[in-house]
């Protein structure tokens, strides 16, 4: 039976959840055609929602064990809640990215080269074909895959560093 002040159910939970609501956001993105070129509105919600479900995983955990939170907890929360939760994503983008959209790379990829010509002008063939080359061979699904839940993760110890530090609580011996 799991110690009732165990994180493993927490960390699980609030995964979960910020899983599936950043899914959501970017079903909405995709709805509105902005997949490839998203607004910076969809970057900050779904950075407000990462924030918060780790600020409220940790506090939850906090709460169940008698107010007492030491900083090595609110880190294990925190980068368990981002691996759950990139992993959930990680799945979605390939799902997304083989059956939804077959074509998302290579529209993607189109993407990338319109924003360099723009930033660029004087860019010449040879080196935006270099360029690309270049982004083709980081654009493969395993290592965006591991660079998705590794992002995940190292932003889930940021955001649990700062909430840990502000909420621990360790119990005072006398």
């Amino acid at each position: 039976m799991e110690n009732q002040n165990s994180p493993t159910r927490i960390i699980i939970s609030y995964g979960i959840i910020l899983g599936i609501v950043s899914i959501l956001i970017n079903v909405i993105n995709y709805s509105f055609g902005n997949i490839y070129d998203p607004h910076w509105i969809y970057t900050l919600v779904g950075m407000l929602v990462f924030v918060l479900a780790i600020v409220y995983g940790i506090k939850s955990f906090k709460t169940t064990n008698n107010g007492l939170l030491k900083l090595t907890e609110a880190l294990k929360i925190a980068v368990g809640i981002a691996l759950i939760a990139g992993i959930i994503g990680a799945l979605y983008q390939y799902i997304f990215s083989h059956y939804i959209e077959p074509d998302f790379v290579e529209k993607q990829m189109l993407v990338i080269q319109d924003k360099m010509l723009e930033k660029f002008p004087d860019m010449d063939e040879d080196m935006l074909e270099k360029q690309m080359e270049m982004s083709k061979k980081f654009n493969t699904p395993l290592i965006t895959t591991a660079m998705a839940v590794a992002g995940s993760m190292i932003m889930g110890l940021i955001v649990g560093l700062v909430a840990g530090l502000i909420m621990k609580k360790e119990e005072t011996t006398f």
